[in-house]
């Protein structure tokens, strides 16, 4: 197999504080592979380590993951969970797509939805859209606030969305600090990238499904979203709880990129499978010789 450059995720990261232009960041960058072959055991082998990290997670039950996606329309959410989450057991994955909130949950506050749905100790939670939409879509079309029924001196605080910002960072932070470790992935996707993929989405039948004409209105506000997104990635990717910025035009890579970013998160964590003391050792012994003797 010939060897390929290693995928450093410090490329990505964004640092925060700073304030950010995703001009500057590139929706496409060399390919780590250089075949389809080469792709599929680059893949498989991000997989398969996933896959032993997030069962050394569960046996060690003192963390969780909680993998936040976010992205324009047509950046390949859904096929970059699908692809790099492939080999990890399903009992201790758990997948949450946030839509239009219910009553209910306008009735709370913007943080209460995600906190209920966050991963149990041991176990990987992923975010297909999340709480960001609170500082994305809403700050792009604020007359989403209106249902919200907000406070007349919290809608017109003079730094709104700066505290909406700080309300992240501070709930993210709390998390953190009880084992909770959170990796947020923007998918940056180019504009002429998308056009092309929500053409082949009406062209090709068996894509139709997946068109949405909501996503040719969200489009026309492209601008704006960027520069929501500049603001938000700015204001809350901490060393803690960072954000990377994930190239997206080219999918495979893409995939690539999310495996690398979340086997390094898993590997950074101090975890082992728990130990087994003499007095138990001695126990599974006896039991063993009963099982073996047929006594049980």
């Amino acid at each position: 197999m010939s060897k390929h450059k290693p995928i450093d995720i410090a490329d990505f990261r964004i640092k925060g504080g700073k304030k950010l232009d995703l001009a500057d960041w590139p929706t496409r960058v060399a390919p780590f592979y250089d075949s389809k072959d080469a792709y599929k055991a680059m893949l498989e082998a991000g997989t398969e380590r996933l896959a032993e990290l997030q069962e050394m997670l569960y046996a060690h039950d003192r963390y969780a993951l909680l993998v936040i996606f976010q992205a324009m329309d047509a950046a390949g959410k859904d096929g970059a969970i699908r692809h790099v989450m492939s080999g990890v057991n399903p009992q201790g994955c758990q997948v949450f797509s946030f839509k239009h909130p219910s009553a209910t949950e306008l009735d709370h506050d913007f943080m209460w939805r995600p906190h209920c749905a966050l991963p149990e100790r041991g176990r990987i939670g992923i975010f297909n859209r999340s709480y960001y939409e609170e500082v994305l879509i809403v700050r792009v079309l604020p007359e989403i606030l209106r249902s919200q029924k907000l406070p007349d001196e919290t809608l017109g605080a003079k730094d709104f969305w700066g505290d909406r910002f700080r309300s992240i960072v501070d709930a993210e932070a709390h998390l953190h600090r009880n084992g909770t470790r959170i990796v947020k992935i923007f998918l940056h996707l180019s504009k002429d990238e998308q056009r092309d993929r929500l053409i082949a989405r009406i062209d090709e039948e068996d894509k139709n499904w997946k068109f949405d004409e909501g996503d040719i209105e969200q489009r026309r506000h492209w601008d704006k979203y960027m520069a929501a997104y500049a603001d938000c990635l700015a204001a809350t990717s901490t060393p803690d709880c960072p954000w990377y910025v994930v190239p997206a035009d080219d999918k495979k890579n893409a995939r690539l990129i999310v495996s690398q970013i979340l086997v390094d998160t898993l590997a950074a964590l101090d975890m082992r499978y728990p130990e087994t003391s003499p007095a138990q050792r001695a126990r599974l012994r006896e039991i063993r010789r009963q099982l073996a003797a047929g006594e049980v």
